[in-house]
């Protein structure tokens, strides 16, 4: 691979006005989402939903309910594939182009080519039920290996294991540890303490604690949840009933923070631990957490799977939140919720604002600029809402290895947008609340910022490259400046 870093210059005027049913640029304050299914071509149902382009022309694909279906120039979808179970994506075998990984079903497919998913043979696993699972390279191979959350027979008292599968250079996979403690729920994975390898952190149910599972550098995981103060619980309970994490720098100090999503029962049962934000406290403090509580999401019964994007480009990263109930305890509604990030970790409700209001119980939560106009859309509750946008500049970054030392999908690398007073941060992963993905390519809101930028970007591995002098409202493509 030759190549350095190249801009991809993208006219707003066209198009804004040039995709189906999008409107005119809108000021922030009217900023809303317009349900877009049906006229693109989609049938959705509420399952997981995973964002990847599979067939490397720019266009990120819509994996949901086992189907995949191939995204037409942001124009139109249509059916490529399916009978696939719900899937998280990564280039496993660092053939350039993106593999998916289906938790529901324990089936590994490899993409031929763009055109084709085959299934790829995995070694024999001990029986399961999972909910959701992530991609990363745990031991610095190069290679991204799979976590995959094991759950529960409730009827039967049955515990299922948490897995590792270690990928053997793209040829094979070797299941290399098992952990039965606990029910997980989400799967997602953060280099949070920069250190170059990738940490993860499991969502347990049954007021169980979460997991927050330190690598050492060769996927060698110590539990720190408790001493890194990530359990995200509250007095009185060892852990709470958590639906998904996410990951993200909800303060602009640069540093990736934390939301775990609590499902919660306030009634004989006692108050159960809410959603709550963790903050990251940064090098000093040895990254451990400072748990900042809810923050403005206000108390439902059924939170379930987080997505963390930022929706308005306001530089500030907001969060959806699903439900799971239609109806609650003591007859009370429960309806997913965007929340939108005011600063300083204060959330304000801007779900009727959005135009997103009313929306029916669902796990399914996934952020992409599928129409690569500049602003994210959301995939959720069997809709996909087209994000009819604002004024505001953004930038998108996608970051491409030859996948000789840095696995080819750049899973686990750290961006940061380095401006005066701030950091916008974003990083790649693969997998996020229970059992979604949000799309790879990395979008910054920008805010008023019109002016060049500059990057950094923490590659997994810890060598950190720079890039001077971006020009905003574009996707950029960055390779390691090695290569």
């Amino acid at each position: 691979m030759k190549c350095y870093w190249k801009m991809v210059l993208l006219s707003l005027a066209g198009l804004r006005f040039g995709l189906i049913g999008h409107c005119a640029i809108q000021s922030p304050a009217s900023q809303v989402f317009i349900d877009r299914a049906a006229e693109l071509g989609l049938q959705l149902d509420s399952s997981a939903a995973c964002w990847a382009d599979l067939n490397n022309d720019g266009w990120p694909e819509l994996c949901c309910g086992g189907k995949v279906w191939r995204n037409e120039g942001g124009k139109s979808f249509t059916k490529l594939a399916e009978g696939l179970g719900e899937v998280i994506a990564a280039d496993f075998d660092n053939d350039g182009f993106v593999d998916l990984y289906s938790w529901s079903t324990f089936q590994l497919y490899r993409n031929q080519g763009g055109t084709a998913l085959v299934a790829f043979e995995l070694p024999e696993l001990p029986p399961s039920i999972a909910l959701g699972a992530c991609w990363g390279d745990f031991n610095g191979d190069g290679y991204v290996d799979l976590y995959v959350g094991g759950y529960e027979v409730w009827e039967s008292d049955i515990t299922y294991p948490d897995l590792v599968l270690l990928n053997q250079q793209g040829a094979s996979f070797k299941l290399a540890w098992t952990n039965a403690a606990y029910r997980a729920r989400g799967v997602t994975a953060s280099d949070y303490d920069r250190d170059g390898d990738l940490d993860v952190y499991v969502s347990n149910y049954r007021l169980q604690p979460n997991l927050l599972w330190i690598n050492h550098g060769s996927g060698d995981f110590k539990n720190g949840a408790v001493s890194a103060n990530a359990v995200g619980t509250s007095d009185g309970f060892a852990g709470g009933h958590s639906i998904g994490a996410a990951w993200g720098d909800f303060d602009n100090d640069g540093l990736i923070d934390l939301l775990v999503g609590n499902f919660a029962h306030r009634d004989s049962r006692g108050n159960q631990p809410q959603s709550r934000f963790l903050k990251n406290l940064g090098p000093d403090k040895a990254h451990a957490f400072e748990d900042r509580g809810t923050c403005g999401v206000f108390y439902q019964e059924s939170y379930a799977s987080p997505a963390a994007g930022d929706f308005d480009n306001d530089g500030n990263l907001d969060l959806f939140l699903t439900t799971v109930y239609e109806t609650a305890s003591f007859g009370k509604k429960n309806n997913p919720v965007l929340f939108r990030n005011e600063g300083d970790f204060r959330f304000a409700d801007s779900t009727a604002a959005a135009q997103l209001a009313d929306l029916p119980p669902t796990y399914q939560a996934a952020w992409a600029d599928f129409d690569r106009d500049g602003d994210l859309d959301l995939v959720t509750a069997g809709k996909l809402f087209q994000n009819q946008g604002n004024k505001r500049h953004w930038l998108e970054v996608r970051l491409e290895s030859d996948g000789k030392s840095i696995n080819r999908s750049a899973i686990g690398a750290i961006v940061r947008v380095l401006m005066p007073d701030r950091k916008w941060t974003r990083q790649v992963e693969a997998g996020t609340g229970q059992g979604n993905q949000n799309d790879l390519v990395l979008h910054f809101g920008l805010g008023e910022q019109a002016m060049p930028v500059n990057l950094e970007i923490l590659w997994p591995g810890g060598r950190t490259q720079t890039v001077d002098n971006v020009t905003v409202d574009q996707i950029l493509t960055i390779c390691p400046d090695d290569h």
